[in-house]
């Protein structure tokens, strides 16, 4: 069986082929990428280091020929994406992939507040509506993305947030790699939806007393509105499109999109999920 993975030369798609390759021997892995150069190191023990470009609909049907199961990661081009992925779910299913693993976002219906939300329900339905046997693993947001905002926090001693009385499931990028690995090199799970998520789900309190512990000094919880939040963050050197879409995740997180905790790291990967705050305090001081 031949086994693919699209932006394998980005960051979730490096650590899921490292997983996959403790599983499955080099040869039988595609690997595609937008610069193969970038995974020569891979190219050079076996694997079939494809060139795919999600705007150019020949090198998708290349990309994807001979390939069985396929791990789509989606792409980060707010405003073509949705259009990106529809094309490669059309050109899976003309290549003959059987299976789809899909890595979407929590709670992609009407109503969530997030920005990404219209891109990843509609790449979901395009995936129900192509025949093929799908699997979606709506990834909570990165543990990893908290890490500045917590130090910031600890040395300021005040967190801003407009995410309160919200909790979001923050899960590790890592522990998102192996998930995608299992389901790709283990088979099964066709058809189905899963929650990937961190252990517990924090609030904004939550993090401001992982600050305080960080800093050994109180931090303070400020609460603010959205357009005070997008503010304060293009204030802070944000692109406004990073600010706007930032604050649509703490709005989604005030609304109770992101809090749903399931096992599925440790049902799917085989292992415990990493907490934020062994992730912050693993990470060097800012």
């Amino acid at each position: 069986m031949t086994l693919a993975i699209t932006g394998a030369s980005g960051p979730l798609g490096r650590a899921a082929t490292r997983f996959a390759l403790e599983a499955v021997d080099p040869k039988d892995l595609v690997l595609t990428t937008r610069n193969p150069e970038a995974l020569a190191d891979l190219a050079g023990r076996g694997a079939d280091v494809r060139r795919v470009d999600f705007n150019d609909p020949l090198t998708l049907a290349a990309a994807f020929k001979g390939v069985d199961r396929l791990v789509l990661i989606s792409t980060d081009v707010i405003g073509r994406r949705l259009e990106q992925q529809r094309a490669a779910v059309r050109a899976a299913a003309d290549a003959g992939v059987r299976q789809v693993v899909y890595t979407s976002v929590p709670e992609p219906v009407p109503g969530n507040p997030a920005v990404v939300v219209a891109d990843h329900a509609g790449t979901e339905q395009a995936l129900r509506d192509s025949g093929l046997r799908w699997t979606m693993l709506r990834n909570n947001l990165y543990a990893h993305m908290q890490v500045p905002v917590i130090q910031r926090a600890a040395a300021e001693g005040r967190l801003v947030t407009n995410s309160a009385p919200g909790a979001t499931a923050y899960v590790s990028r890592e522990d998102c790699a192996a998930v995608a690995a299992a389901v790709l090199t283990g088979g099964g799970h066709e058809d189905r939806a899963y929650d990937v998520t961190g252990p517990t789900a924090l609030t904004a309190a939550d993090l401001a007393v992982l600050a305080s512990e960080i800093g050994g000094r109180e931090v303070e919880l400020v609460h603010v509105d959205d357009e005070a939040y997008a503010a304060g963050l293009r204030a802070a050197g944000l692109p406004a499109p990073v600010a706007d879409l930032v604050t649509t995740f703490g709005a989604s997180a005030r609304e109770g999109f992101l809090s749903t905790v399931s096992s599925a790291v440790s049902d799917l990967a085989g292992r415990q999920p990493t907490s934020l705050a062994e992730i912050v305090r693993a990470a060097p001081a800012a």
